[in-house]
């Protein structure tokens, strides 16, 4: 199976899913991939505005539900639910549809607006603009990088360098959130 023929098949589904968790590395891949003709933009940022609406809304009536218990159990996500909860207290209406471009509380985010007293419907319509104007933002991105990558043979080069620097920037996440 080429790389063409596993992002034809499964590049829809892979934004999807990636944009329910985070997904800024997908939905670049996803852009650069349109780019080059194997995606459909348009239906890239329909997939990624239905996988980031519905994986924060998901966060949210988790912190709705289980806020309180979910800080007690990861004690590292103390420190970014309250810093959006200051953030919300101080910018409240666009700080919601913002949160999605402040890394590292991406997904803390919604779990800590689903702790406030923001209503779910507000939510649901101001995650809506966020996702949309995120979505549009980032697959537009990777498809300008695809513009730097016009010679066939550099594709899996272009492919590659989006997915380490996602994954470097992932770790380096990662490695700082384990010694907090």
């Amino acid at each position: 199976m080429t790389l063409q023929s596993l992002i034809e098949t499964y590049g829809y589904a892979a934004v999807l899913a990636g944009t329910f968790l985070e997904g800024e590395t997908v939905l670049v891949l996803a852009g650069f991939a349109a780019h080059r003709g194997y995606l459909d933009l348009p239906l890239v940022v329909l997939a990624a505005f239905a996988g980031s609406v519905v994986g924060d809304q998901f966060y949210f009536f988790l912190g709705r539900r289980y806020g309180s218990a979910m800080l007690a159990r990861f004690p590292g996500l103390q420190g970014r639910a309250a810093r959006v909860q200051r953030l919300l207290e101080r910018y409240h209406t666009p700080i919601i549809p913002a949160l999605r471009f402040l890394y590292g509380l991406r997904t803390v985010g919604p779990v800590a607006i689903g702790m406030s007293r923001v209503e779910g419907l507000r939510f649901l319509l101001l995650n809506m603009v966020g996702a949309v104007v995120w979505a549009v933002v980032i697959a537009g991105a990777g498809f300008l990088f695809g513009n730097f990558f016009q010679a066939r043979r550099y594709e899996e080069i272009g492919f590659a360098a989006i997915l380490a620097a996602g994954v470097v920037v992932w770790l380096i996440v990662w490695l700082r959130n384990r010694k907090i």
